[in-house]
């Protein structure tokens, strides 16, 4: 028995290309991810199933947020042989650019049934610095 993929709509020619054995079909499965804008807020829901909570990192770093996730569990069975194994063991991020002026504090992340959901401000007011002048000396 082979697994085959269908895509029914046609409409998905991106989704088509990265379905060639080449890609891999772990990619186009792990963290997939909702943006939504409500009440002056971005909202990311990443789905991570079958991860917990302490597996999970988000990175703050020169604009960019950072999810990624780790597990290396590996089960063996010794009265059984695996004909195909498609769950995932391993590191997964995916990275998303929300701007220079966002801070840590600025973010709020929660975990609940396997979707991470992030929320930030649509817009961060940038301090503008005092005008800082130096003396001249005789």
């Amino acid at each position: 028995m082979i697994p085959a993929r269908r895509n029914g709509n046609g409409l998905d020619i991106f989704d088509e290309v990265f379905a060639d054995p080449f890609f891999g079909e772990k990619e186009n499965k792990i963290m997939k991810t909702d943006l939504k804008e409500k009440d002056g807020k971005y909202m990311l829901e990443i789905d991570v199933p079958g991860y917990d909570k302490e597996d999970i990192k988000i990175e703050l770093q020169d604009g960019y947020l950072t999810v990624s996730a780790e597990k290396n569990e590996e089960k063996e069975d010794k009265h059984a042989k695996y004909l195909k194994r498609e769950r995932f063991t391993g590191m997964c991020s995916r990275s998303y650019y929300v701007g220079d002026n966002l801070k840590e504090e600025d973010i709020k992340a929660n975990f609940k049934n396997g979707i991470l959901t992030i929320e930030f401000p649509k817009e961060v007011e940038k301090k503008v610095e005092e005008k800082k002048y130096i003396p001249i000396g005789e």
